[in-house]
């Protein structure tokens, strides 16, 4: 069997890990999300949010993988000699790599309207008013040809390999991601009413802070903001060096996708108020900010189109933005299905791919066909239950299934000093005690919620 692929430099690392973590829910779900629950409060919260549970939970996913160097599936077996044990985890991580090849499926359909609406500005440039209408207005023609290409373009990455495909596109879109998102954000906010905006996003009300829709919203934010519980941090690192400080690397991770949701937010809370400044409605009839979908599909291309002859650039550059961060997602995900098909059969990466990518895409079809009843169904039993249930089992084994001196041994690989310092004295327990209540508590919430 040949050796491992692995990631050639620490920094392809972090680009590929941030890349899968910032995806479409930092940018359209966790800005409107802070500024509903007290502003500046809420990222308080968040930020100690992602301390308390995000990046513990990170460091424990990348070091059952880089132990394991093997996918979910066959990194949880080599956590335990017993052979039950072996089952159950052989089953979590089958169901981790279903969930994020299910969320795939969505993904790239939604992912497809991001492409679609980058295409329009460009139509209506051209004077293809026909082309236009067709590319913004839902229908079952412009969902499939745009999922199609969606998934062809993530086939593109992951076919070719670790370092040429996933490392060497992670590392050129992440910081064009990042340029793009720092030039929209430095033009909104010379926009008028962009002031209100960042009121409404930074200004904390303090009489917030310990609200539980706060605290939870914040603990459930940071919980899916890392893609944890999705196979994909797992999988990233088996690909990673024995030789890289996993708490390091992890806080790396951690500190570029909080970063991100961090600027997310000057860009999207301004725009919003810019667009109200404009006379685009940006509340919900119950008063609530308008998200997710209605804010990319709606309420920002409302706001574009009273923006002159800039609305045609102005346009195309944001749903680019979305476009990329959807790839360095989307990427991540079909990558964990493709690992699986080669390490259980020992096919070719090619073979793998198209396989994969075809029964992914397949599943996509069927939603598109049958939209009202699947698509948010899929969503639901990804998301809300899945995700959450396979972390919990995850840190189960992480914590009390995994012998405490082969996680040191793991841990000391590439930080030898790791067990005198600050980090080696909480974490272990940590992750055994507390982690698994905080991850409950996901669960109650998505569940309940």
């Amino acid at each position: 069997m040949s050796a491992r692929a692995q990631f050639s430099s620490k920094l392809g690392f972090v680009m590929a890990a941030a890349g899968s973590a910032i995806g479409v829910g930092n940018i359209w779900g966790f800005p409107t999300q802070a500024a509903s629950n007290g502003g500046g409060a809420f990222l308080l919260v968040y930020l100690l949010m992602i301390v308390l549970l995000g990046y513990p939970m990170l460091v424990a996913e990348i070091t059952i993988g880089r132990h394991g160097q093997a996918g979910p599936f066959h990194a949880l077996q080599k956590l335990t000699g017993n052979r039950s044990g072996k089952a159950i985890a052989g089953l979590v991580g089958l169901a981790a790599v279903v969930t994020v090849s299910l969320i795939f499926t969505f993904y790239a359909i939604v992912s497809g309207w991001f492409i679609a609406y980058a295409l329009d500005p460009l139509a209506r440039l051209a004077g293809v008013s026909d082309s236009a209408g067709w590319l913004t207005a839902f229908s079952t023609s412009r969902n499939l040809a745009f999922t199609l290409l969606f998934a062809l373009l993530s086939l593109y990455v992951v076919s070719r390999g670790l370092e040429q495909g996933i490392e060497k596109w992670s590392s050129r879109l992440m910081p064009l991601l990042l340029l793009m998102l720092i030039v929209l954000t430095g033009y909104m906010l010379t926009q008028p009413g962009a002031g209100e905006g960042l009121k409404a996003y930074l200004v904390p009300d303090f009489s917030r802070v310990l609200n539980r829709d706060v605290l939870i919203g914040a603990l459930g934010q940071s919980f899916f903001s890392l893609s944890l519980g999705a196979a994909v941090m797992m999988l990233y690192g088996s690909y990673l060096s024995r030789q890289s400080s996993i708490p390091s690397l992890a806080a790396q991770v951690t500190l570029l996708d909080t970063s991100v949701a961090f600027l997310a937010g000057l860009l999207i809370l301004p725009a919003m108020y810019v667009a109200q400044h404009n006379g685009v409605a940006i509340f919900a009839e119950d008063g609530s900010l308008l998200s997710s979908d209605t804010l990319v599909f709606s309420v920002l291309p409302a706001l574009f189109e009273t923006m002159g002859q800039a609305q045609y650039l102005i346009a195309f550059a944001f749903f680019l933005l979305m476009i990329l961060a959807a790839l360095t997602s989307s990427i991540s995900m079909l990558e964990a299905p493709v690992s699986l098909a080669i390490e259980s059969t020992g096919m070719s990466r090619i073979k793998a791919t198209w396989l994969m990518t075809a029964l992914c895409t397949l599943i996509s079809v069927i939603i598109v066909f049958n939209f009202g009843s699947l698509f948010g169904l899929v969503i639901t039993a990804t998301t809300q239950y899945a995700q959450p249930l396979v972390s919990m089992c995850i840190t189960l084994y992480a914590g009390w299934v995994w012998q405490r001196n082969k996680v040191l041994a793991e841990l000391k690989a590439g930080c030898p000093d790791v067990e005198q310092g600050l980090f080696w004295k909480i974490w272990p327990w940590y992750v055994r005690f507390v982690c698994p209540v905080l991850v409950l508590v996901v669960i109650i919430q998505s569940i309940g919620g």
